[in-house]
């Protein structure tokens, strides 16, 4: 991977937390960082999960691997806010 592909995953990335973020509903106590890491990991594994079904090269927007990729972000925001919410 080259850094312009290492820089596009984090733009993505911030997007998609965010994105992920907004649809839980209320308030969620994790900062903003935590919403980061979550939002690139959610696309790169929604990419591997689009990808594996066929649906990761579609011509125009990718509205299904977006779909998948903000849906794991609002899995995983809530994952670590519970997580964090215990200590």
């Amino acid at each position: 991977m080259e850094i312009s592909g290492i820089f596009t995953a984090i733009v993505i990335g911030i997007v998609i937390g965010i994105l992920g973020r907004l649809v839980i509903p209320g308030r969620q106590r994790i900062g903003v960082l935590w919403t980061i890491l979550v939002g690139i990991g959610a696309a790169l594994v929604g990419t591997a999960v689009a990808g594996a079904f066929g649906v990761a090269d579609t011509r125009g927007v990718d509205w299904i691997e977006l779909a998948v990729q903000v849906g794991l972000a609002a899995v995983g925001v809530t994952a670590v806010e519970r997580l964090k919410g215990r200590r």
